[in-house]
């Protein structure tokens, strides 16, 4: 994941020192709002809530945000840029498809880890009916499935990649890399173990990877360019 996702992550629980001006930056008031609407869900927030992990009063939210509703939708927001950010730095064309992937689901793993809260607030939004979100589903985020899309249908015409479906596919990456978060309390009561340990986080990468390694082993078509035969080679050893 870029590095800079990771420092943006939440940090709820820290208060201003004594005697310090009563106020916060839009990112400590989305970093709290990431936190608390993701513990409690929107309908569960209330304004006072973030205020008070902020310690500041609620009237300076609302000099930024108009409303809870315009809070939500902007905490939404900066968590969907993270995601999208992450799949068109690593799922590019000018990448070898292996490291491409491992590192998407690395980034993936890495934010679920970080940032479970964001994940959870995404997974009420969608299980609520995604209100909130329709416009981002069938606009912005159903072009930048159709952009991944195409860079997977190069790999297969160049017969570097098995005919699988590329939209499903993109399915199952989110689906097994954000259950780490969604589905943390239930991995920890399987595994009996709480929090979850840096072994877990590193197995879930190597299983996805185990998974996705053997659609990278066809044989390269006819005419393709001899550095692509020679990486496929490479992999196959």
């Amino acid at each position: 994941m870029p590095q800079d996702s990771l420092e943006a992550s939440p940090s709820p629980r820290k208060r201003t020192r004594a005697g310090a001006p009563r106020r916060a930056t839009v990112p400590q008031i989305l970093n709290a709002a990431e936190w608390t609407f993701g513990t409690r869900g929107l309908k569960g927030t209330r304004l006072e809530d973030i205020a008070k992990v902020c310690d500041i009063p609620k009237g300076n939210i609302l000099y930024y945000f108009g409303s809870k509703e315009d809070l939500y939708n902007a905490t939404l927001s900066r968590l969907l840029d993270v995601w999208l950010t992450d799949a068109d730095h690593w799922l590019s064309s000018d990448k070898d498809p292996l490291d491409g992937l491992r590192g998407y689901i690395e980034a993936k793993i890495a934010f679920s880890r970080a940032r479970p809260e964001g994940s959870r607030l995404f997974a009420q939004e969608v299980l609520s009916g995604g209100h909130m979100v329709q416009d981002f589903l069938r606009g912005e985020l159903r072009a930048h499935v159709a952009r991944h899309v195409a860079i997977f249908l190069e790999w297969q015409a160049k017969g570097i990649m098995a005919p699988i479906d590329p939209t499903h596919l993109l399915f199952l990456l989110w689906s097994g890399t954000q259950a780490y978060a969604d589905m943390q309390v239930q991995y920890e009561a399987v595994l009996d173990r709480t929090p979850l340990t840096d072994g877990d986080y590193e197995t879930a990468v190597t299983t996805l990877m185990t998974l996705v390694r053997p659609l990278f082993s066809q044989p390269v078509v006819s005419g393709a360019s001899e550095a692509d035969e020679n990486k496929t080679l490479k992999r196959s050893l």
